[in-house]
């Protein structure tokens, strides 16, 4: 590696890094005076109030990587343009496209940055998050969705409870209906259904059975009836930030159970998973838009390639979160919501780069 590639590389990584440690003391001390009356009020104990910014600075770290990334790219190439580094660069015979190389180097160290965190790191650090954000922060409110909970269990079997308990494992007016070939066979009524944690077994309060077929239908009734189930109680009301807390592997076996349950959650879900990858790969676009933006010296100096580039940032980050809010909400592909922005500012780029080339 040349002594350009090292010099840019440091500046890159340094900048980075530099941009990291400044914002995110910033933004723990926000949300410290933000929540310090919660924290008083409850009497949090200190270790717990440790353990919880740690996990929000992996947490927040994650959020806004690309921002970062982006931002700092932007400042230190600004940097070298006013100091005509850039323009002395060039002027020697470097190419522009040999000149981006270290950028690429640096791009792909943050890459695996990035899917490390996102694949491992992050999955941990938004269950600590999250867990005490609803024990402190969020009191009286569930972390699951635990009213008219209507899931489809298996290929056959559809259930409902109008509201469900996650501590106690118990609800109210269950429903369980079996199907064979598109005709439903049985169906099963309770007021009352709670799991027992002792023997694994669901314990019915006023139980019913219809039994269709082609002659009057028959009934079964019991005043309290133990049986088992396929699902288990956690499958009823997963919590809300369930898909940001699991690793990748379990992330793919808890959508696929979801797919076959016919939930209707399964793209907020997807868009988690797919923006695991998503996210390495606009490291590389945003590095590439930035150093296009900044690497020519302006008139206005490093203010108007920062402002230019924080511009950019606002229509990506809008582009993100209007196709992801589709993707939650509607039957929009999770898989196009989260590769979309990244194939249009992909785009952005290369005319750019053409440009900056010139």
């Amino acid at each position: 590696m040349k002594i350009l590639d090292w010099y840019i590389l440091k500046r890159y990584l340094f900048t980075f890094t530099a941009m990291l440690l400044l914002f995110i003391p910033i933004g723990i001390t926000v949300h410290l005076a933000e929540k310090i009356g919660k924290i008083l009020d409850n009497n949090v104990p200190i270790n717990e109030v440790l353990v919880y910014f740690l996990n929000f600075t992996i947490y927040f770290a994650n959020l806004l990587f690309p921002l970062f990334l982006f931002l700092s790219v932007i400042w230190f190439t600004s940097k070298l343009a006013n100091n005509t580094e850039i323009v002395a660069f060039l002027s020697s015979g470097v190419s522009f496209s040999r000149f981006l190389r270290p950028y690429i180097y640096g791009a792909i160290i943050a890459s695996i940055l990035a899917l490390v965190l996102g694949l491992y790191l992050a999955p941990i650090a938004s269950k600590g998050f999250n867990e005490f954000d609803y024990k402190y922060f969020k009191t009286g409110r569930s972390d699951v969705e635990n009213s008219n909970v209507f899931r489809q269990i298996n290929e056959k079997e559809l259930i409902y409870v109008s509201s469900f308990d996650p501590k106690n494992k118990q609800g109210t007016n269950f429903i369980l209906e079996h199907f064979e070939d598109n005709v439903m066979t049985h169906k099963i009524t309770a007021d009352i259904i709670k799991y027992n944690d002792e023997d694994t077994l669901y314990t019915l309060t006023n139980y019913t059975k219809r039994i269709i077929g082609d002659m009057p239908d028959k009934l079964e009734s019991e005043r309290k009836k133990d049986t088992l189930f396929a699902f288990d109680a956690e499958d009823l009301t997963p919590v809300i930030y369930i898909a940001e807390i699991l690793s990748y592997k379990d992330l793919l076996n808890f959508i696929e159970k979801e797919e076959l349950r016919g939930s209707s959650n399964v793209g907020r879900y997807e868009l988690v998973l797919y923006r695991k990858w998503s996210l390495p790969v606009s490291v590389f676009i945003l590095t590439i838009i930035a150093v296009a933006v900044s690497s020519i010296k302006r008139r206005g100096g490093m203010g108007i390639n920062l402002a230019v580039g924080i511009c950019i940032a606002m229509v990506f980050i809008f582009f993100d979160k209007i196709f992801g809010v589709m993707a939650e909400q509607s039957d929009f592909p999770a898989i196009v919501a989260a590769w979309f922005p990244n194939v249009i500012f992909g785009i952005v780029s290369l005319f750019l780069l053409r440009n900056a080339k010139r």
